[in-house]
């Protein structure tokens, strides 16, 4: 790989804590797409049965022998959205920007998150569920945290889009680049006006199934995330007017 890879992406990706590929469990054997758009989808639905917001909008899982989470309520039971590409988005009450920024594709963001990845499969008890979870990325800290900046998976600008194929002597889409799921989902949120510093209450969740990410696609991380659902827990500290 060119040395313009590492000078176009580096920054972007320092937040990130992916694993080295000698890191990822060995995946099962590759399933037809049928089925594996139907595992994400199962496994999206168990996902949220399972888990519920903590106070400060993180996502937690259900203990089965601590009862003192059982007057949560689990994510299933709150009001959510499924859109036609199969992305589930929940907007937490009572926490959001007013009147908030209405945000654009070609914004520039800044935003707090925790970002995981999952691959869905069946459990030993029959069950669909994700597994093998991975971080794409995770800025927030027991003190606070600090936003990622422009995001390529939410938006790649023409600029270093443009750069990175001439240089490279490619000539990739911005699909190449960006999880179209997460765009689509994250449009439906508005953006507060908050300082990097500012402590977070995360506004929600976005869970993108496979088919609206990177699924069996050519992609900037190679096989990394090859069927792989994410699933993005976050507040949008800001947003800005980008050039296209």
């Amino acid at each position: 790989m060119k040395k313009i890879f590492l000078y176009l992406f580096v920054g972007a990706l320092a937040v990130s804590s992916c694993r080295k590929d000698d890191d990822i469990p060995a995946p099962e054997p590759e399933p037809e797409l049928q089925v594996q758009n139907s595992y994400d989808d199962s496994a999206a639905v168990n996902f949220l049965k399972e888990h519920y917001f903590d106070e400060r909008g993180n996502i937690k899982t259900f203990s089965e022998t601590d009862s003192l989470d059982d007057d949560n309520t689990r994510l299933f039971d709150l009001e959510h959205t499924t859109l036609p590409s199969g992305v589930i988005y929940i907007i937490r009450d009572s926490v959001q920007p007013d009147p908030g920024k209405t945000i654009a594709e070609t914004d520039s963001l800044k935003i707090m998150m925790n970002a995981m990845s999952y691959i869905a499969s069946k459990a030993s008890d029959g069950r669909i569920i994700f597994s093998a979870g991975f971080s794409l990325a995770n800025t927030i800290t027991e003190g606070g945290g600090v936003p990622i900046v422009d995001p390529l998976y939410y938006y790649i600008r023409s600029e270093k889009l443009n750069e990175f194929n001439e240089l490279n002597e490619t000539d990739f889409e911005r699909d190449f680049f960006e999880i179209e799921g997460f765009r689509e989902g994250l449009l439906n949120f508005k953006s507060f006006d908050l300082p990097d510093d500012a402590n977070y209450n995360l506004q929600g969740i976005i869970i993108v199934p496979s088919r609206a990410a990177y699924g069996r696609d050519e992609n900037i991380y190679g096989n990394v995330y090859r069927n792989r659902s994410f699933i993005f827990n976050f507040q949008l500290y800001n947003a800005y007017l980008g050039t296209p």
